[in-house]
């Protein structure tokens, strides 16, 4: 299967280079596992969601905050490569 990651940002808070961050931590980490990363402006103030292709795996809205890095690279793990080790993002 094909795995797409999209990150849709509030360009009005400024969230572009936060969304850009997170982009290249993820194509760094999942470089044989995705097929890429996009980002895409919000026309809805304040959002700030992560898909795979069209499922949400993280909304800052209904979560109050952001995601951390590692919190976001496990969450892409398990839904492309759960065997995958994430190695310092693993530990606890």
């Amino acid at each position: 299967m094909q795995f797409t990651i999209r990150i849709e940002y509030c360009p009005k808070c400024g969230w572009l280079l936060r969304a850009a961050y997170m982009a290249q931590e993820l194509l760094t980490t999942f470089v044989d596992d995705i097929e890429g990363v996009l980002l895409q402006p919000s026309k809805v103030s304040g959002r700030y969601t992560i898909y795979i292709n069209d499922n949400v795996i993280f909304d800052r809205k209904r979560m109050e905050r952001f995601p951390e890095i590692k919190e976001l690279k496990q969450l892409v793990r398990n839904e492309v490569n759960p065997d995958k080790d994430l190695g310092h993002s693993d530990s606890k």
